[in-house]
């Protein structure tokens, strides 16, 4: 393995995030923008690259909307004065993590299109696998496209739809049923909230309402930050339309039997937040089931269960609780690295896992610790934090993951590289154990993920290779349209 190529890819080793989406309409009239904020604030954890915010009046002109995007974390993009200019009581926003097209300004979300039929706003929340087939049959009718992102061609399809439809949850269902692959969407039109959800239900997205506001968001954390309540989850290959003369109306044409749903299980092992719930199932409650399941099948004597800070924090807890050792806490996280950070050179590229974590000495000293993460991808970062510990004084580290090894990429929205990068396709058990210098190393089970989600049906592929749906005989994941244009 090339150990200069990962380092300068991924200096912070681990499976990624890939974005979340917000909508608003409040039938009151009253402005969002503010909620949308502190809804994304929630969300942040879900993207850091980009962030933003569009909305529209439903009683003033047809069509105009305001909107405001940019690179960087939400309080760095976002302040009173252009927060302050967003006026509407319907509105959108996204927090971006990229896995298909380039990390650009252009390429941030929400996008916003002006066509025939009026405006749509729309954030989105996923991967295609067939996005290049499809955005080249729009170029050839014309289209010209102004990003490299995914998102944009489901947007056009959206807007081409409409033109021959009678209303634009319609069209939503007509574009849904073209596109293949992993998505939640939420799509504002001038008097209309719409929010959609892949078939296999690969993304999550609920719903919400305080008073007289509605609310779409990825991650029921979102609503509760708001002080909404939770009304329910949108179901898989279900679109849900939000207007005041309508209320709450579902449109459930693209939904599957329960048996062919596949939910991304890594929503429960890192992406979501412990506090939310993803459809009925407590993400807190799956770590801490996680680490339980690691503690009965992969036992080991020791002094002292710490979790890599923070998915890795609830699953030790589990460990700890189950096996009996006492729960602790070995490390320091940073949580003030923003997008601003100053990257270390080559040269000192070693010390940026120490910016964001360090090791507590008085902790483990002397101990025989077991370090609960939540994926070894290339296994660069584990290997730093285990000798983090060790250089702390650490007598032994006992590695344990609250995931099965990655074999297999992800096409639909996890930032999953090709099997060549991953440290598990290369190596078995003792090989990653000595490599990243553990003294035992122990995954969660393959056939434990079910009942870890409640019996949810769930994709598996980037451990086993089945995928729910037939993957891009290419991986042209984020390099399709750069490749193309060059």
């Amino acid at each position: 393995m090339n150990n200069d190529f990962m380092e300068q890819q991924c200096p912070w080793d681990g499976a990624h995030e890939a974005c979340g989406v917000m909508g608003i309409y409040d039938f009151d009239g009253r402005d969002v923008a503010s909620d949308i904020y502190y809804g994304l604030f929630s969300l942040q954890h879900r993207g850091q690259e980009s962030c933003g915010i569009a909305v529209s009046d439903t009683k003033g002109p047809k069509g105009r909307v305001d909107s405001y995007k940019d690179m960087g974390l939400v309080n760095e993009v976002f302040n009173p004065e252009n927060l302050g200019r967003l006026k509407g009581d319907i509105g959108v926003g996204h927090v971006r993590y990229s896995t298909a097209g380039a990390s650009t300004r252009e390429n941030a979300q929400p996008l916003v299109l002006n066509y025939v039929k009026g405006t749509l706003g729309m954030a989105h929340n996923g991967n295609l696998i067939n996005a290049a087939e499809l955005r080249e049959e729009l170029e050839y009718t014309g289209a010209i496209f102004q990003t490299t992102i995914d998102s944009e061609v489901i947007a056009y399809h959206i807007a081409k739809e409409r033109l021959r439809t009678k209303n634009v949850e319609e069209a939503v269902v007509r574009a849904a049923a073209k596109i293949k692959g992993a998505y939640a969407l939420v799509v504002m039109s001038p008097r209309k909230l719409i929010g959609a959800r892949d078939p296999f239900g690969f993304k999550p997205l609920c719903i919400g309402r305080r008073d007289n506001m509605y609310i779409l968001a990825s991650e029921t954390c979102a609503l509760e930050t708001i002080g909404a309540e939770f009304i329910r989850d949108v179901l898989p290959g279900e679109v849900v339309t939000i207007s005041p003369e309508t209320g709450l109306t579902s449109d459930q044409t693209l939904c599957l039997p329960r048996e062919k749903e596949a939910r991304c299980v890594f929503e429960y092992i890192y992406f979501a937040r412990p506090d939310s719930h993803i459809d009925g199932v407590s993400v807190y409650n799956s770590r801490i089931n996680a680490g339980r399941f690691l503690a009965q099948d992969s036992p080991v004597d020791a002094d002292l269960v710490v979790g890599v800070p923070e998915s890795g924090n609830a699953a030790a807890l589990g460990y700890s609780m189950e096996s009996g050792i006492p729960y602790g806490i070995a490390f320091m996280k940073n949580s003030y690295v923003g997008r601003t950070f100053i990257k270390p050179k080559q040269a000192s590229r070693a010390s940026g896992v120490r910016v964001k974590l360090n090791a507590i000495k008085e902790a483990v000293y002397g101990k025989r610790v077991i370090m609960i993460d939540d994926s070894i991808v290339r296994g660069t970062t584990s290997g730093r934090i285990v000798n983090m510990l060790k250089e702390a004084g650490a007598r032994e580290v006992h590695v344990r993951i609250s995931s099965p090894p990655f074999l297999w990429p992800c096409y639909f929205g996890t930032d999953i590289p090709e099997r060549e990068q991953l440290i598990a396709y290369h190596h078995n058990l003792e090989e990653i154990r000595g490599l990243i210098g553990a003294d035992s190393l122990g995954y969660l089970k393959v056939e434990r993920l079910e009942e870890m989600t409640g019996g949810l049906p769930i994709c598996k592929g980037c451990f086993t290779g089945e995928y729910p749906l037939e993957p891009p005989k290419e991986d042209i994941r984020g390099e399709y349209f750069d490749k193309k244009e060059s």
